[in-house]
């Protein structure tokens, strides 16, 4: 894939220093612009690389590799599928999203890893409680959950993403129990589960402590107002939907590799940078028609500001797993499945070994020489680092 004309880093390198003087931000926010500013730069250092044939010389800067950075995923999302096409089985999967409403996101706001735990843990429970209901399919399921917290507009709108087996083992673990065909669980009763779970748990963070409040949300530090303030939201319905199961592995595929390792805001989406605003690219899912790309023109500090919405706590992990695909017991769990269901491993990527001489040949084609016809790349020594970022000259546009 070609560059694209316009980076993140683009933004951050022209907008980041004035932002960061008029803003007293938190440092995990100031390492994830300073990463994404000096990604691929002489800042981090880097290597020189020389033709073994003409001679032709280029310098290859190093990456940042840090997970917010839309530069630094393509490599850990292979090696995360490689992972995966070993514990994928030959049964349908499904998409489920959990989603929760404004007012709770305002919260989720202030409280990112207290509200991000209990949202995993809400719809995980949700999800293995209606499973393992004899009323709907009786059996112990195994999925992996997703955290994202972006809407194509970059507003905070917290969610998961979770692939899901389409059947499960029985109690006894001596039957593979599949889901009805096209239908995994009732939405409604996920929905409502999930809800309840979800304001208790919310409620027994606040009653323990847990959460703070800031701003126009400080009055919520009362009991009462913080029950009154949720009162909306234990009345309407929560939105959890069921997609379509996959066609096959090629969509499971698909979804495992759009969905894992996105940022916020991919390169392509960005259309235009100048000192005063930036133009992105996005999709409004509530029109009549979600699927035509428009354009959102906004002020550089405001898309900064979003932008920032979306940085992780430190060492908090997005991707988790549970039921049979929990990590304690997934390789005893995946070969008693694979016993019941009497299927092949399912082909979504070659084989490890197939795998690696695919990578190979990949570095061969990256190391080709741009200059001549049959040249190779050689590294010929390293580049140190250099002045920080901020001592760079500004992209030109």
């Amino acid at each position: 894939m070609p560059r694209p004309a316009l980076e993140l880093a683009d933004v951050f390198r022209r907008h980041g220093p004035a932002y960061r003087l008029r803003h007293s931000l938190p440092r995990a926010h100031l390492r994830v612009m300073r990463a994404i500013e000096s990604c691929r730069t002489a800042a981090l250092g880097g290597h020189l690389e020389q033709c073994h044939q003409c001679a032709f010389q280029r310098i290859a800067y190093n990456s940042c590799r840090n997970r917010h950075c839309p530069k630094c995923q393509t490599q850990e999302k292979l090696d995360w599928l490689g992972r995966r096409n070993q514990e994928l089985l030959p049964i349908p999967y499904f998409h489920v999203v959990f989603t929760v409403p404004q007012p709770v996101a305002e919260i989720a706001l202030q409280n990112k890893r207290t509200l991000f735990q209990i949202l995993f843990r809400a719809s995980a429970q949700t999800l293995l409680t209606i499973a393992a209901d004899p009323n709907h399919l009786g059996a112990t399921i195994g999925f992996f959950s997703i955290l994202h917290t972006w809407g194509q507009n970059l507003l905070f709108h917290p969610h998961v993403h979770c692939l899901v087996t389409g059947g499960g083992l029985s109690p006894d673990r001596q039957r593979w129990i599949t889901c009805r065909p096209g239908f995994f669980l009732p939405v409604r009763v996920l929905s409502r589960l999930f809800r309840r779970l979800f304001l208790e748990a919310l409620h027994q963070a606040h009653a323990s402590g847990q959460l703070v409040f800031h701003g126009q949300l400080e009055s919520l530090r009362d009991p009462q107002q913080f029950a009154d303030y949720l009162t909306p939201c234990r009345q309407q319905e929560w939105v959890v939907y069921a997609k379509p199961p996959f066609g096959g592995p090629r969509q499971v595929l698909d979804y495992l590799g759009r969905y894992t390792h996105r940022v916020a805001l991919s390169n392509q989406r960005l259309l235009h940078l100048d000192d005063q605003q930036v133009i992105f690219q996005y999709k409004d899912y509530r029109s009549a028609d979600p699927q035509r790309s428009r354009s959102m023109t906004l002020p550089a500090e405001e898309f900064v500001r979003r932008f920032l919405l979306h940085v992780l706590p430190d060492g908090f992990q997005r991707i988790r797993y549970y039921g049979l695909l929990a990590n304690r017991f997934r390789a005893a769990n995946l070969a008693c499945c694979r016993a019941l269901v009497y299927g092949p491993r399912s082909p979504l990527l070659p084989p490890p070994h197939d795998l690696l001489c695919l990578r190979a040949s990949l570095l061969a084609v990256a190391a080709r020489c741009p200059r001549c016809p049959g040249g190779i790349m050689i590294r010929i020594g390293s580049l140190p680092a250099t002045a920080c970022v901020s001592c760079l000259p500004p992209p030109d546009t």
